[in-house]
């Protein structure tokens, strides 16, 4: 709670009967299942329903992302700065449900993690996705409810990527681990099932988004083969924005009519930036 801040004045909270609170009377009640809603406008359109999140709850305890869950534990512990004594933060952009940065806290026990989404849906589940984790309601694009110069790392994982907010709530010697979909990411889906596909000017545009106020460190790119049942093809289209532009019935028809198990390949990018002093 010491790090957010209040998306009116800017100041911090105090706990008080349940609601965080700033000194010039703005309060958020914290909801019963843990997490607090900082929006202070109508939810943009395009946050995550209850049924994406859950569809990703089910793929990721199936185990089908586990090699991405490795790849940013190992990333995370290696770059991350040493954290002063009680102050280590990681910041979630997009969390989701708390997953990656769930597995990112059990590699660094000093550190505490604070998950962002604007789907209270999500906000749900990651408020209990780790004991040193906390969550809030926010929109990326409206500004962070974060203090400045606080976190150790940030994470953005298939999640809106805000670099001037990044920057900001990024300590001098902080890192930002950046998780993007390549090209051909699920690419015998994609094709197959009709579903939108990953922009090939991902990278262009990755570079426009940070070059001013970050500089790349690395960049590692990883492939997972996987094989998927019926149902779990299904999950993977209702976690995405092809969810949103896909008829549910023609969709199994299609899942129903693929050969089994379904194939495809998970291939993502994982990148490292610092920022720029």
């Amino acid at each position: 709670m010491r790090h957010l801040r209040c998306p009116v004045c800017h100041d911090g909270f105090v706990m008080a009967a349940g609601s965080l609170r700033c000194d010039h009377g703005h309060h958020f009640d914290v909801a019963r299942q843990g997490y607090v809603n900082l929006l202070t406008a109508r939810a943009p359109a395009g946050a995550d329903t209850p049924e994406m999140v859950a569809a990703r709850a089910e793929l990721l305890a199936e185990g089908h992302f586990d090699y991405l869950t490795e790849a940013l534990l190992d990333t995370a512990t290696q770059v991350g700065p040493g954290p002063d004594p009680g102050q280590g933060l990681v910041v979630d952009v997009g969390a989701g449900t708390g997953h990656y940065l769930a597995a990112v806290l059990t590699g660094l026990p000093d550190h505490h993690g604070l998950a962002l989404d604007v789907s209270k849906a999500a906000a749900r589940r990651a408020a209990q996705a780790h004991p040193r984790a906390g969550a809030a309601v926010c929109d990326v694009w409206r500004g962070l409810p974060v203090a400045d110069a606080c976190a150790d790392l940030v994470l953005d994982v298939f999640a809106p990527r805000n670099a001037a907010e990044f920057r900001r709530v990024l300590r001098p010697d902080g890192a930002l681990l950046v998780v993007t979909p390549s090209p051909d990411h699920l690419g015998e889906l994609v094709t197959t099932l009709g579903l939108i596909g990953v922009d090939p000017d991902k990278d262009r545009r990755l570079d426009a988004t940070f070059g001013q106020l970050f500089r790349l460190e690395r960049e590692t790119p990883y492939e997972h083969a996987l094989s998927l049942r019926p149902d779990a093809a299904a999950r993977f289209v209702a976690m995405g924005p092809s969810s949103w532009h896909t008829d549910q019935t023609e969709l199994a028809t299609k899942v129903a009519n693929l050969p089994q198990p379904i194939t495809t390949t998970s291939a993502v990018t994982v990148r490292v930036y610092r920022p720029l002093s």
